[in-house]
């Protein structure tokens, strides 16, 4: 077992550690923005009727982005997109503190969704094919790094309001040091791209094997629907727990307000440490246990945060569920590019769309159900959902080699 390590070359080693900074700042980028959201509100005037407008505008632009990427990326390549568009997001994040109209906010979030997209496409794109090439998984660190930057983020805005400072201040300081770091990890060397180069001049047969190979390269949606499915369930899981945890122990269970933000810390720091310790059970179990019991294990923390009788019960549902998602996003990158090897990039891609369908449909959909009954039941919601994932871990496994196909 020591000897896999060993037989890692050092190219690789240093490209994930440069993917894993990559995955660590937009971890801040993206917690500095959404726990800034209602200063960004009362710094631009915008009303309860139009937030929501502005929100939902950014995932759905995201999803744009992802798309796109797809076709971007098959003519610049993941790193490339990677390298240009990260310290980009640095910049329009100082840009949504710096503006001071809602023509400036609405152009500066625009642009966050789409570059976003983008970013989050191409990083996944890339943890995959070096996952590939490691020969085991390391998919969860990548994200671990993620959660860690999560909480960076949500502490340094924390800090920000404790002692006053503005959103220029907050954003722009941070700008000023993410994005050079940006910089820096997408230009430390990488390993050479895993291709094989044909050997001599064309000749009459490479044109049937280009034709196969592009073939073989198509990424049809029907297969990838599974996998879709649990990427959303996922999602509308963790935008639930996001925008409702802390909501939840306040008004549902009678919290002091300190208090209650423990509930979203406790998934937060329990995401983190599932997702650091998680490569190494997928390398023991195999990722459709790992996918399976972790989503048995969520909906169970669903569970017990809804019956909780006081909060300190319902921090411990939500930390519960932490540990239970924690594995389920990574794998279904992890899986989709098992499942379209020849092109991981484009089932990545269309994947990741599915990220913020769920984070569209988990609010309002938590939202809706607290206003028409309460918050007890309307965690049963993504707690069905997130349930639904069991029956498709199936479709973690890796992909069988298929049978040779007569001429």
């Amino acid at each position: 077992m020591s000897a896999v390590p060993s037989a890692i070359p050092p190219g690789l080693r240093v490209g994930r550690a440069a993917l894993a900074g990559g995955f660590l700042l937009q971890g801040t980028v993206f917690a500095l923005l959404v726990t800034c959201i209602p200063e960004i509100q009362h710094r631009y005037g915008l009303s309860d009727g139009l937030l929501p407008v502005f929100l939902a505008a950014v995932p759905i632009l995201a999803g744009v982005g992802s798309i796109t990427s797809e076709q971007v990326v098959k003519r610049t390549g993941a790193r490339a997109v990677l390298r240009v568009v990260q310290p980009a997001v640095c910049l329009i994040l100082a840009a949504v503190g710096f503006g001071d109209g809602l023509w400036q906010l609405a152009l500066a979030l625009g642009s966050f969704g789409l570059l976003v997209g983008a970013l989050d496409a191409s990083m996944n794109m890339l943890g995959v094919s070096l996952q590939h090439r490691y020969g085991r998984s390391i998919m969860l660190g990548f994200h671990a790094a993620f959660s860690l930057g999560g909480i960076v983020g949500a502490a340094l805005a924390g800090l920000g309001s404790h002692y006053g400072l503005g959103l220029p201040a907050l954003f722009g300081a941070a700008a000023a040091v993410v994005a050079p770091l940006a910089v820096v990890t997408g230009s430390l060397p990488q390993p050479p791209a895993d291709r094989t180069p044909a050997a001599g001049p064309a000749g009459p047969g490479d044109a049937v094997r280009e034709a196969a190979e592009a073939a073989a390269r198509s990424v049809p949606w029907r297969p990838l629907l599974p996998l879709c499915l649990a990427m959303a369930f996922a999602y509308i899981a963790d935008a639930s727990v996001s925008n409702y945890s802390v909501k939840y122990l306040t008004d549902g269970l009678g919290s002091r307000a300190d208090l209650a933000k423990l509930s979203y810390l406790g998934y937060m720091v329990a995401m983190l440490l599932g997702r650091t310790l998680g490569d190494r059970a997928v390398q023991r179990f195999g990722a459709v246990p790992v996918v399976r019991g972790g989503a048995a294990l969520a909906a169970f923390g669903f569970g017990a945060a809804a019956v909780a009788p006081a909060a300190w019960a319902g921090i411990a549902g939500f930390t519960v569920l932490g540990f239970g998602i924690c594995a389920i996003i990574p794998q279904v990158f992890a899986a989709g590019g098992r499942l379209f090897p020849a092109d991981s990039d484009a089932a990545v891609a269309r994947l990741n769309l599915f990220n913020y369908v769920g984070f569209l449909v988990g609010s309002p959909l938590v939202g809706a159900i607290a206003d028409a009954s309460s918050y007890r039941w309307a965690l049963l919601a993504p707690m069905l959902l997130v349930l639904a994932v069991v029956p498709l871990a199936d479709r973690f496994a890796p992909a069988p080699v298929p049978a040779p196909v007569a001429a």
